[in-house]
């Protein structure tokens, strides 16, 4: 099983709102970076776990856990001249975007702030979310990285 970290703005889309969903799933859509693209296209496999991250919050902070139910397909958001995640570069025989669907597992018993996880640099060795400037909505985890973070919240 693989592990990763999945980022959204609690605005846009947060864990309450996968809560809402029926079955409490979602497709991940709308990301637009090619580096993330390639984790969501050939990263992610079905069974894989991610922690649900709060970006852009007063206290961005890991909220939760989600499984993925479907690895990378095309991401249909490219194809709709409405939508605001439209490309036109992006076609039916090309697709240039991905997406997972992802179903949640739980919510932590408390949020793990990022300032939290700062203050575990050592444990957390080299930590994609940690990194000076990293901006990617879809990051993996290690399985060492994983278990420390998931110790946090007791």
């Amino acid at each position: 099983m693989g592990y990763w970290l999945l980022k959204s703005e609690p605005k846009t889309f947060g864990i309450a709102d996968l809560e809402a969903m029926p079955d409490q799933t979602t497709s991940w859509e709308g990301v637009r970076n090619y580096q993330a693209r390639n984790f969501l296209r050939d990263g992610l496999c079905l069974g894989d776990q991610a922690f649900f991250y709060h970006s852009g919050a007063t206290r961005p902070a890991i909220v939760g856990i989600v499984e993925v139910t479907r690895e990378g397909y095309p991401d249909e958001t490219a194809f709709d001249p409405a939508n605001p995640y439209y490309d036109p570069g992006s076609t039916l025989d090309q697709p240039r975007w991905y997406r997972v669907d992802v179903r949640l597992i739980r919510r932590l018993r408390r949020p793990v702030t990022l300032a939290e996880l700062k203050s575990y640099r050592v444990e957390l060795g080299d930590f994609t979310l940690l990194r000076q400037g990293n901006r990617l909505s879809v990051l993996p985890v290690t399985a060492a990285q994983w278990a420390f973070i998931l110790a946090l919240e007791n």
